[in-house]
């Protein structure tokens, strides 16, 4: 029998903070996505690529991680759960993510889209390392009744286990296809990109209540030099308040979030980097359709 090339778009959907983005890097094999224990995280859809050979067949696998499932309050969720619903739709297979401790929401556009999609769907609950073996039978009869007929799978991914059967699920799945992305890439997003999210993940790292939630930051300069790298970013908040507490007295705290920040970049990038940041004060941003767009929020 010939050998064949399989391709095909993985989404990894689910509720905030059931472990979708770790999951999504164990899969792929680097750190693409930025991982808080802070619900919606993520803010865009990230793909992830993993090219391969399996039983004589090439593939390239994609993976979509996306934000959590939620019920949008500002037009910034508006635009997040359009991610998910964009992710969805070109899906082959979709990865279902919940844990041990979550419960199915009925939100309308994701029980419309289950009880009809003829989309494989793969129920992952994840954190099983965290209970009893029979609080987990109890979480796989339940899930079972969400999503009857769905293959239901117990991981851990924070671990790494049973992450084999979910590849087994998927390359089942894939369509032959040749690979819509160069064997080399491993991902859909520019450089600018993830040294925006590393800054953004020290900012859920080191600040507390709504503050994380109302920044946005924005790459301003990314000049590559054969010595250094040299970065510079404005992260944005909503009020003059804010401002003040993200820099902090005589600017401790956000000193501590680029040296921070500079670790990180360092080795994701494997150079020297020279950060600035600058913070400003934009009002109301996460409800302005046209700076949503701006920063890059647009789902189309």
């Amino acid at each position: 029998m010939a050998h064949q090339h399989k391709a095909g778009f993985i989404s990894i959907i689910g509720k905030p903070n059931v472990g979708k983005s770790t999951l999504m890097n164990a899969l792929v094999g680097e750190r693409l996505s930025i991982v808080s224990s802070k619900a919606q995280t993520t803010r865009h859809r990230i793909l992830g690529m993993l090219n391969g050979e399996h039983e004589g067949d090439e593939y390239q696998i994609i993976y979509s991680d996306t934000p959590g499932v939620l019920m949008p309050k500002y037009e910034l969720h508006k635009s997040m759960m359009a991610f998910v619903k964009n992710s969805l739709e070109d899906a082959d297979v979709v990865l279902y993510v919940t844990d041990v401790f979550d419960t199915y929401e009925d939100l309308d556009f994701l029980t419309n889209w289950k009880d009809h999609t003829e989309t494989p769907i793969v129920v992952l609950i994840n954190k099983i390392d965290l209970v009893t073996q029979e609080r987990l039978q109890e979480c796989l009869d339940y899930w079972q009744g969400i999503f009857p007929g769905r293959a239901i799978l117990p991981i851990s991914a924070q671990e790494g286990v049973h992450l084999d059967q979910i590849f087994k699920h998927i390359v089942e799945n894939l369509p032959v296809h040749p690979p819509f992305f160069d064997k080399d890439e491993l991902t859909d997003k520019p450089e600018r990109f993830f040294a925006a999210e590393i800054i953004r993940e020290k900012i859920l790292m080191n600040y507390k209540k709504e503050i994380p939630y109302s920044c946005e930051v924005v790459v301003t300069l990314f000049k590559e030099e054969p010595a250094i790298l040299r970065i510079a970013t404005e992260i944005y908040v909503e009020r003059v308040s804010q401002r003040a507490i993200i820099i902090g007295h005589k600017g401790e705290s956000i000193k501590k979030v680029g040296i921070q920040a500079r670790a990180d970049l360092e080795a994701f990038f494997g150079k020297k980097v020279f950060l600035e940041q600058f913070v400003k004060v934009e009002p109301d941003w996460r409800a302005k359709a046209d700076k949503l767009r701006s920063f890059g929020y647009s789902p189309d």
